[in-house]
């Protein structure tokens, strides 16, 4: 493996499996992520996590706070401040209903992965540090789906903060996978006075890095990676400040990017339209080159 890119050993058979008609794609399930940074010496750096190497899918690979969408949470009232849920479904080109649960997706899973909470009391402030007892139960509740996120900050009397949150870009795992989810990344800045923690029980380690360094050993084959996470990461090297990435955030393409499988003089060609590096030959009966 020349750099870091994840690739399943199972992939050539299946895309040789969708090409010739024999595999149906499974629907994509939605799904938020979200690219967490602070501003240090050198360039703001961004929250990482790597999923434990026991994990079905990705193991071993690094990653961002994510996960699922909750459909307790398209239409349960939830306290809003920011962007309307109008103008949030017209940035992600999906309705309201959605646009409430992608949103809050993003947010709870930065809490239950992070410990990280982009919402406060008022729509002008954010909660402090949220690592008490009575936090880790909320959290841990929120991560058995005992409760719905709408209900906790009802209860604690939160008001989800959109305006933390820029859309940055959507990617579509390939129709060949089994396991297929419809991802919005956004990117935020960590609110003061929090502080993250490893949450998850899908990682075993987490870091504070700077894009332009996971991205160089990512090169390197030290990092491994998908290919939506080291493309985001390249997007945020220009980043000079994490206030200037969320400004840059409205003016991103959420154009949703799907990876192409098609055969070619007896090859397999595996492609991201948009992302020439992750461009892959798997010869028929071989391995990807």
């Amino acid at each position: 493996m020349a750099n870091g890119q994840w690739f399943p050993a199972d992939w050539p058979d299946r895309i040789r499996a969708l090409a010739d008609g024999t595999l149906e794609p499974v629907a994509p399930k939605r799904a938020a992520t979200v690219m967490l940074l602070k501003d240090a010496e050198g360039g703001p750096v961004v929250h990482m996590l790597r999923r434990r190497a026991s994990m079905a899918f990705a193991g071993g690979a690094y990653a961002y706070p994510g996960g699922g969408v909750d459909p307790r949470d398209d239409d349960r009232h939830v306290r809003w401040a920011g962007p309307t849920r109008a103008w949030w479904a017209e940035r992600l080109g999906v309705d309201e209903a959605e646009a409430q649960a992608i949103v809050c997706a993003a947010v709870r899973e930065t809490y239950e992965e992070a410990g990280v909470l982009l919402a406060g009391p008022t729509p002008a402030s954010v909660v402090g540090d949220t690592t008490g007892a009575d936090w880790e139960a909320d959290r841990a509740a929120l991560v058995a789906r005992e409760t719905s996120f709408a209900e906790f900050l009802g209860r604690r009397g939160l008001v989800l903060r959109s305006d933390l949150l820029g859309a940055w870009t959507r990617w579509i795992t390939p129709e060949f996978e089994p396991r297929r989810y419809d991802t919005w990344f956004f990117v935020a800045a960590l609110p003061e006075g929090q502080r993250t923690r490893n949450a998850s029980t899908e990682a075993d380690r987490t870091v504070w890095i700077r894009p332009v360094d996971a991205a160089d050993a990512y090169d390197r084959g030290e990092l491994l990676m998908m290919p939506p996470t080291i493309a985001t990461l390249r997007q945020l090297v220009p980043c000079a400040t994490a206030a200037e990435a969320l400004a840059a955030a409205p003016a991103r393409d959420l154009t949703p990017v799907l990876a192409r499988a098609r055969l070619v003089d007896g090859e397999v060609e595996l492609s991201w339209p948009g992302h020439d590096e992750f461009t892959k030959h798997i010869p028929t009966g071989g391995a990807p080159a």
